[in-house]
C-alpha cells in the first residue's frame, strides 16, 4: 500500500513539473530561419559626434557576420531583414576627479550612447525587435596631459562602439 502511494506521488511530480513555470533563460533564438541576408544601412546620427554613425554601422555589420548565420550588407534592397538605427545621444560625463574635494580637474569620463533601433523583416510592418531607448555605457580614465584626452576618448569610443554592437544584436537575435 505505502509503495503504491509512492509511485502515486512520483508519478504526479513528474507530470506536475513541466508545467511548474520554469524555463532555461536565453536558450531559444528569436531569428526566423527565413531571414539569410540582412541590411544595415547607415546609422542616422543625431548626436553630432563626427564618425559615430559609421564607427556604430560597422561595429553592427562585423558583429552580426561573427554569427555566422547571415550575409550582411549595407543596404535595404534583396534583402530579407532591415536594422535601421539612429543614434539619439552621445553624452561624456566627468565622474571622477583628481582632486575630489574641490572637483577641479576631471580625471574619469563616463560616457553613455542611446539609440533607436529596429530590426524588421522585408515585406513586414511590425519589427521583429525594437528598442527606443537602447543605451550602452562605458567608462575611461583622462590622463594630465591635455592633449591625451582626445586620444583616450577615441580608444573608450571604439570600446563603447564594440560593446554596444555586441550587447545590440545579441539583444535582437536572442531570447533573453
Amino acid at each position: 500500500m505505502r509503495a503504491r502511494a509512492v509511485r502515486a506521488l512520483a508519478l504526479v511530480l513528474l507530470l506536475a513539473g513541466p508545467g511548474c513555470g520554469y524555463a532555461l533563460v536565453g536558450k531559444g533564438v528569436t531569428t526566423d530561419v527565413s531571414i539569410k541576408r540582412i541590411g544595415v544601412p547607415l546609422f542616422r546620427d543625431l548626436t553630432g559626434k563626427p564618425g559615430l554613425d559609421q564607427k556604430i554601422t560597422q561595429k553592427v555589420i562585423e558583429e552580426l557576420l561573427k554569427r555566422g548565420r547571415f550575409d550582411v550588407v549595407q543596404q535595404t534592397s534583396e534583402v530579407d531583414a532591415v536594422v535601421e538605427g539612429e543614434l539619439t545621444s552621445y553624452l561624456a560625463v566627468p565622474v571622477g576627479f583628481s582632486d575630489e574635494a574641490q572637483r577641479t580637474q576631471p580625471n574619469r569620463y563616463s560616457v553613455t550612447l542611446t539609440a533607436r533601433v529596429h530590426y524588421t523583416k522585408t515585406g513586414q510592418k511590425e519589427s521583429i525587435w525594437e528598442n527606443d531607448a537602447f543605451a550602452y555605457r562605458e567608462e575611461y580614465d583622462v590622463s594630465d596631459d591635455p592633449g591625451g584626452f582626445f586620444q583616450q576618448e577615441e580608444q573608450a569610443i571604439d570600446r563603447l562602439s564594440t560593446q554596444f554592437a555586441r550587447s545590440l544584436v545579441s539583444a535582437m537575435l536572442e531570447a533573453f
